[in-house]
């Protein structure tokens, strides 16, 4: 892929002012709960910190490592958990941080395996949302952009091992 050319589907530009207007709609949201952001690593850890710094109340974070992609441009359908979050979150609003939500498995996954540990409540967010790909009925609670069914690297998301220090969203044309 690397020798054809790169399509920047939304800019660093967009991305920012997006995730600030995220940022207070999260802010309003839970006044007054106890929030527990938690970034799905490795994807989310660029759009975790942008959007908790744009967070106006007290929040804890924490990390939890999954994998269903691998190398691949496609989810392998299972889940695993590379590594679990630390904390105890009994009594926490948690509000899973992801980079991408497509088919729906892994977000799934995550919500029912915090529930299960307990969160007073569960919600997530998304920079970008893939609604052609799901197999699930799920709708993120929170999302910076929807966009079509092509794959797409930068802003955290990566192909391979690369591409996550990109700041803007793109695909190759």
């Amino acid at each position: 892929m690397e020798d054809k050319i790169k399509k920047i589907l939304i800019s660093k530009e967009k991305i920012a002012d997006r995730i600030h207007e995220l940022g207070k709609d999260i802010t309003k949201e839970y006044k007054d709960k106890n929030l527990y952001v938690l970034s799905l690593l490795r994807g989310s850890f660029i759009f975790a910190a942008d959007i908790v710094r744009e967070i106006d109340l007290p929040t804890k974070i924490g990390f939890m490592t999954t994998s269903s992609y691998g190398h691949s441009e496609v989810s392998s359908g299972c889940v695993k958990v590379v590594n679990d979050i630390q904390d105890d979150i009994k009594g926490c609003d948690v509000l899973i941080v992801d980079d991408i939500i497509d088919t729906g498995i892994t977000m799934d996954f995550v919500i029912g395996h915090i529930k299960a540990l307990g969160a007073t409540s569960v919600k997530c967010c998304v920079l970008l949302d893939k609604p052609e790909r799901r197999k699930l009925e799920l709708k993120p609670d929170f999302c910076c952009f929807e966009i079509p069914d092509v794959f797409v690297a930068g802003y955290g998301l990566n192909y391979g091992d690369y591409y996550r220090n990109i700041p803007y969203v793109f695909n190759w044309e």
